[in-house]
């Protein structure tokens, strides 16, 4: 045939060739892809469709469509790592949605402005997230911008005229329709103040503690409650304690780093009867003797606390002897912190008989206690028989050396005993 007659075909992308050309499986993936908010059809498809649809759906997609429909996996991973650099899923149940969810959530609560932002942002958010957040840590809350203005002016024109209250966050309108939450964790604190500082903005008003002690009422789910870092009083203390009581689920309850002292602690011991606290950490706080004894008095009764936690109060002998005696008819503390306090030789004197015949403690500290040389000695004699205390601090306590040297080598043949 004459070249002149032969029919020529030049493609317009010189690469182009047969083979890359899409299957039209893929072709109609990629169709459910871009109409996933009209035609969500995910359910019905084929595992390694779905796998499909996880790796290549659109980081934007609304979350009303994608928080019901897509399940926990790799377009969840994809989510969290295009908003956080630091993704450690082990926080979160091994869960990627539910770390998406509740990070993304906890930003929304944490960058809230008080007077200035919505809180319909957060509330629209609830039924999208309130199936997958199981636990918030909020770490910071801001306050109101106006409030703190005043609060400056005031400052400096009447230095003696009484300061306006500062709230936050609003937690009543949160709590209840969260419905799996499990943990709270909150700090009422600024992070970074920098020459703006002021007292107001590291503690919890009463406004705040009542909507607070409200909220954790509601939340029937909570099995634990941290509240630390919040320049908690008593009186505030007491509200939180009234609301708690009964509570169905709660477990663990830690006030660290707080100002509650010995009518706080009186609330507390109310409720450790009250409740089914298995963990109550009260560490850094100002409690006496007649708050370690309110709580002693409770704990000789009790029968779920694991773990007391009273290190660094002002708790002295007389309170470190009741909460010790108690453990005579207590069966279920098995961890006692009392670092840090006043507690002497009295002290060491009624655990070295506690130690003859409690069979459930298996951790104590008495660091930075007054133990003296004759409290050493009543101790390292009672140690002598126990074959279950596994960890007992007695560093700076007053004792001789050797005496804490031979119950460290005690503990360390009982935990070896007990690993096997």
């Amino acid at each position: 045939m004459d070249d002149k007659l032969r029919r020529r075909i030049i493609a317009e992308d010189p690469n182009w060739s047969l083979e890359q050309v899409p299957f039209l499986s893929k072709l109609c993936l990629l169709a459910i892809i871009k109409n996933i908010e009209v035609n969500p059809i995910y359910k019905e498809l084929s595992p390694s469709e779905q796998n499909f649809i996880q790796e290549n759906l659109n980081l934007h997609a609304p979350l009303k469509v994608t928080s019901k429909l897509i399940p926990d996996g790799v377009y969840w991973q994809r989510r969290c790592k295009e908003l956080w650099d630091n993704c450690d899923v082990s926080d979160h149940g091994h869960s990627w949605k539910r770390l998406f969810f509740e990070r993304y959530l906890e930003d929304l609560i944490e960058l809230f402005l008080p007077g200035e932002s919505e809180q319909k942002s957060i509330l629209e958010m609830l039924p999208f997230c309130k199936d997958s957040v199981k636990r918030l840590n909020i770490e910071e809350l801001l306050l109101p911008i106006q409030k703190l203005q005043e609060e400056e002016e005031q400052n400096s024109i009447h230095e003696e005229e009484p300061k306006p209250p500062l709230d936050h966050f609003n937690f009543n309108m949160l709590l209840e329709k969260l419905i799996n939450l499990e943990e709270l964790h909150l700090m009422y604190r600024v992070k970074q103040c920098g020459m703006n500082y002021q007292k107001e903005m590291f503690e919890m008003t009463q406004r705040d503690c009542e909507t607070l002690a409200q909220a954790v009422k509601s939340c029937k789910t909570l099995k634990v409650l941290h509240l630390s870092l919040s320049n908690i009083n008593d009186t505030q203390c007491r509200l939180l304690v009234k609301h708690l009581l009964d509570h169905p689920s709660l477990t663990e309850l830690d006030f660290s780093f707080n100002q509650i002292g010995d009518r706080g602690a009186r609330a507390i011991g109310k409720l450790l009867n009250r409740s089914k606290l298995k963990t109550l950490r009260l560490y850094c706080n100002k409690i006496q003797d007649h708050g370690a004894k309110a709580i002693a008095h409770a704990l000789s009764t009790n029968s779920t606390l694991e773990e007391l936690n009273l290190g660094v109060n002002r708790v002295g002998d007389e309170g470190g002897q009741a909460i010790v005696e108690a453990l005579k008819y207590n069966c279920s503390l098995k961890t006692l912190n009392l670092a840090s306090n006043d507690v002497a030789k009295q002290t060491a004197f009624s655990l070295s008989s506690v130690l003859l015949q409690n069979r459930t403690l298996s951790s104590i500290s008495l660091f930075h206690g007054k133990l003296g040389v004759r409290g050493g000695k009543a101790l390292r004699e009672a140690m002598s028989k126990n074959s279950t205390v596994i960890k007992f601090d007695l560093d700076l306590s007053g004792m001789e050396e050797e005496d804490i040297q031979f119950i460290k080598e005690v503990t360390w043949a009982n935990e070896e005993r007990a690993s096997f």
